[in-house]
């Protein structure tokens, strides 16, 4: 019996985009996650005495500022070294963008794939065979896996491949699909690229590990590593750990027969103990948003500003000062009876809720109004570039969900007062 690791996407020292522009954000406590994450791998590797290490792709994010963060990562594959602990590594886009690393040589326990083909490194003693091949460049577009080498016949074969796989909400990078990992006859497919945790099958086993550290709201929940056990039958136990030490959540509060604002600032307040316990005594940062139809509304919405500092001074107190919370969002409505929408044509709010929702399940409507943000992001003078940083799918959709309130109770309130 032996263990090893399968991580991925480190993303050491990964820029924080536009945190400077939240007043109070815990700079400190964000920029030196990753770090952290990363020493959280290499103490879970040295503790539970795992014979190797895989890292699926993306353990830097391009190039560097200076090369602390490279001197970083080998102060850490050195610990590993002196624990007699190899490291099996694939470059991913983000590595293969780093024009800093050809110059920095890493400890000897480290070994990089090829970029030029599959290769397969062997750890004869473990009878295990693990192939893979590095991204040459940022952009890689062919089905890496097609070219890996048939598997060894005696051996644990394990495939290492940063992939989006058949994923369509990330660059298509290596794309491929599942039977086109089945059919390798590999045991086990450490996959990196996509950072949310996901698990395709368990026979052989495939999936991602996600990251080692949310670094925003849309990577939201425990990020970690598998550790994964052999047995002497060579079948396998794989279990997810957690290794972040920052947590990003959102902290959803349902309106519904709720009557004051203050009611509502009740809710979350149980709502943050509630994820604080999840968290396990790590630091969170959380987007709080009220949903839904409430006699709280118009006090909502006419003091926005002075209600967010309410949320924000309520998530210290049930935080106890480790949490922050980086946005609130009021998506509310007016309470309204069915006689309120009888009185308005029916069509017309038909129309209106049709088009939103076909905008919100429209992906390539999404794409499209990106791509012209970010055209649009290029054109403006810097002071005004913030306001559209955020400018990807999921800010799209909140921008259609806040249109689409606004606009139903500019109709339901204007035919009530007629």
């Amino acid at each position: 019996m032996f263990k090893f690791i399968h991580a991925a996407d480190i993303h050491l020292d990964s820029p924080l985009r536009g945190l400077e522009q939240y007043e109070g954000a815990p700079t400190t406590e964000i920029r030196g996650a990753a770090r952290r994450a990363l020493e959280n791998l290499v103490d879970l590797a040295i503790e539970e005495s795992v014979r190797f290490l895989l890292i699926a792709g993306d353990f830097y994010d391009g190039d560097w500022r200076d090369y602390n963060t490279g001197l970083f990562f080998t102060r850490q594959m050195t610990r590993l070294r002196e624990a007699n602990i190899p490291v099996y590594l694939i470059a991913g886009n983000h590595d293969a963008a780093n024009r800093m690393t050809r110059h920095l040589k890493l400890p000897d326990n480290v070994h990089l794939l090829s970029s030029g083909t599959a290769e397969t490194k062997r750890i004869t003693e473990l009878d295990v065979a693990i192939h893979g091949q590095s991204f040459a460049t940022a952009a890689v577009y062919d089905n890496l896996a097609a070219a890996y080498p048939a598997p060894q016949s005696g051996m644990l074969n394990i495939g290492l491949l940063h992939t989006c796989a058949t994923s369509t909400e990330h660059e298509r990078y290596a794309p491929c699909s599942l039977d086109d990992l089945k059919l390798k006859g590999y045991d086990y497919w450490a996959l990196g690229h996509v950072h949310t945790r996901q698990t395709f099958s368990e026979t052989p086993w495939i999936g991602f590990s996600g990251n080692l550290q949310g670094r925003h709201i849309r990577e939201t929940g425990p990020k970690g590593c598998m550790l994964v056990t052999v047995s002497d039958d060579r079948s396998l136990n794989v279990e997810f750990r957690e290794l972040d030490v920052l947590r990003w959540e959102r902290a959803i509060i349902e309106t519904a027969q709720t009557r004051s604002a203050e009611e509502l600032l009740d809710h979350l307040y149980s709502k943050i103990e509630h994820l604080q316990g999840a968290a396990a005594g790590r630091f969170l940062a959380l987007r709080v948003e009220f949903h839904g139809a409430t006699e709280a509304h118009q006090q909502l919405q006419s003091r926005r500003e002075h209600w967010t500092q309410e949320v924000r001074a309520r998530a210290i107190q049930a935080g106890r000062g480790d949490v922050w919370v980086e946005k609130v969002k009021f998506s509310t409505r007016p309470p309204q009876d069915e006689r309120t929408e009888d009185r308005i044509d029916a069509s017309a709010l038909g129309e209106i809720r049709s088009l939103f929702e076909t905008l919100r399940q429209s992906p390539h409507a999404l794409t499209d109004w990106e791509f012209r943000l970010d055209d649009l992001s290029r054109k403006l003078p810097g002071d005004l570039k913030a306001l559209l940083q955020d400018g990807d799918a999921d800010w799209l959709n909140e921008r259609i969900a806040e249109a689409e309130s606004i606009l139903l109770e500019e109709l339901l309130s204007g035919k009530e007062s007629a």
